[in-house]
């Protein structure tokens, strides 16, 4: 069969999008996930999404990560099929969506290429040591560190990940370092195995642990630079709950096609 795709990135975070409306393709099948992320033998991602029919919300976020697996929440991603389901007319500027981890609302700038996107509220953020651990829709482990320019992520994420307190259900490995009036981070994402150009639910993770760490409450906008461009961060803490989150940033549609599968 011949496949239409789009494909979008969101301040690097690369995306294949599909219109599964009609249900015409079967995605739960691992091998052609991972064949279609293939950056040198398929399309190319660091994940994939079907947009699907849901009764009760706009669409429904059907999201798998490059190694074929089903994965938790995807901030970048869901920014960018806010903004594909604008592109195929299913919305307008605002909408409600329904993703793993739950319900989602969203607004799109006019020129569709913006997208604030809200997460789900945190309670919980607990220490390993010098990190942070959190769930912001996936798991995180945030750490502070310094030289994060020239720092081998992939060997530090990767021993992280893979220890013997994370190495079954895999974690996302942020590191974290003060850049202006907000941070710069960089992350290992666990599916992918590798460092990627942006996290969406990395870097809000990364904002709600430095509030903590710095006992900062109240309405609180925290910008953040990645090797992907920049994002920006804005929720409520009481000092308990961190609520009202938003994840901000760029959504774009790169190119369309078809491929044989």
């Amino acid at each position: 069969m011949t496949l239409n795709f789009y494909k979008y990135q969101g301040a690097g975070n690369d995306f294949i999008m599909v219109d599964n409306r009609e249900n015409v393709v079967d995605h739960h099948r691992p091998a052609f996930i991972a064949g279609l992320c293939d950056r040198r033998f398929g399309i190319g991602g660091d994940g994939i999404m079907f947009l699907e029919n849901k009764a009760g919300y706009d669409f429904k976020m059907v999201y798998y990560n490059a190694d074929g697996k089903p994965s938790s929440m995807c901030g970048n991603g869901g920014r960018c099929i806010v903004a594909f389901a604008k592109y195929l007319g299913v919305i307008d500027f605002e909408t409600n969506f329904l993703a793993v981890d739950g319900p989602h609302y969203a607004k799109i700038s006019e020129s569709g290429d913006w997208v604030s996107l809200q997460m789900i509220d945190v309670e919980t953020v607990t220490k390993d040591g010098e990190a942070y651990v959190l769930n912001t829709g996936s798991p995180h482990y945030v750490l502070q560190t310094v030289g994060l320019k020239d720092k081998n992520v992939y060997d530090d994420g990767y021993a992280i990940r893979n220890n013997d307190m994370y190495a079954k259900e895999g974690i996302n490995v942020n590191f974290v370092e003060p850049q202006g009036d907000g941070y710069f981070v960089r992350t290992f994402e666990r599916g992918v195995e590798d460092e990627t150009y942006a996290c969406g639910t990395g870097v809000t993770a990364v904002a709600l642990a430095m509030a903590k760490h710095n006992n900062i409450r109240g309405s609180i906008s925290t910008p953040i630079k990645v090797l992907g461009g920049n994002l920006n961060i804005r929720f409520d803490y009481n000092g308990n709950h961190f609520t009202n989150i938003f994840l901000e940033g760029p959504a774009k549609r790169v190119f369309e096609g078809e491929i044989n599968v």
